[in-house]
């Protein structure tokens, strides 16, 4: 089944019309509303420098409840010593530009380009994008960021340069999910990383049942504290 051309108008065609390996459509926008529109209906765009917009859709797809997370015993360690300090959206622009630098294994280039990078600060800035970041000795060394829609957070990207930043991101993200009585994580593409950590694949139809309750919530756009 051929992908579909967006146009100028703010519509997507239904996710379940994805192609095998999720694609669903190309073009339009990364404007504020077509991202959150995208969002909650499923689909995130995903494309290199150079390349057309294009949106995805993927089944399975990849989340992670919080009371479900897996912390190791050498992670829990690492947060009971305050190796790190862990703050919320204090420096949001340096975590993406730190996850766009992060090379990956069979991908040239990074997805995470000029264009995604401004789009991003702009919902940051409308309060739907959010960073959680850790700090060793005053020194940004990780951190993660995500849209955050109802009672769902979207994770984007994580990064690191030094061992258990980024983990220690997330754990202090799941325990702050918690608090808020977020129902899950979506995770979007299976790692084994995250599937060490508790995520699991579920099929596309489930995804969206879920994620039309998380939804039923009103979108908080204060500012994260932890």
């Amino acid at each position: 089944m051929p992908f579909f051309q967006l146009s100028d108008e703010l519509i997507f065609p239904n996710p379940e019309l994805a192609e095998e390996d999720g694609l669903l459509a190309i073009g339009g926008d990364l404007s504020p509303e077509r991202l959150i529109l995208a969002y909650s209906n499923g689909i995130f765009p995903w494309f290199s420098q150079g390349e057309p917009i294009l949106w995805w859709s993927l089944n399975p797809r990849l989340i992670l409840f919080p009371d479900q997370f897996k912390c190791s015993t050498s992670l829990q360690r690492v947060i009971k010593s305050n190796k790190f300090e862990v703050k919320a959206d204090t420096n949001f622009i340096e975590v993406i530009k730190n996850c766009s630098k992060v090379k990956r294994n069979e991908q040239n280039g990074s997805w995470i380009t000029r264009e995604m990078i401004k789009a991003y600060t702009i919902l940051h800035e409308l309060g739907i994008a959010h960073s959680i970041e850790t700090y060793f000795q005053g020194k940004l060394v990780g951190g993660l960021y995500g849209v955050s829609l109802g009672k769902v957070f979207v994770g984007e990207s994580m990064f690191h340069t030094i061992t258990d930043a980024s983990k220690t991101a997330l754990f202090h993200l799941v325990e702050f999910l918690k608090k808020q009585n977020y129902h899950f994580i979506d995770a979007q593409q299976p790692t084994s990383h995250l599937i060490s950590m508790g995520a699991k694949e579920i099929d596309r139809k489930k995804y969206l049942v879920l994620l039309k309750n998380a939804l039923k919530h009103s979108t908080e756009t204060t500012k994260w504290s932890l």
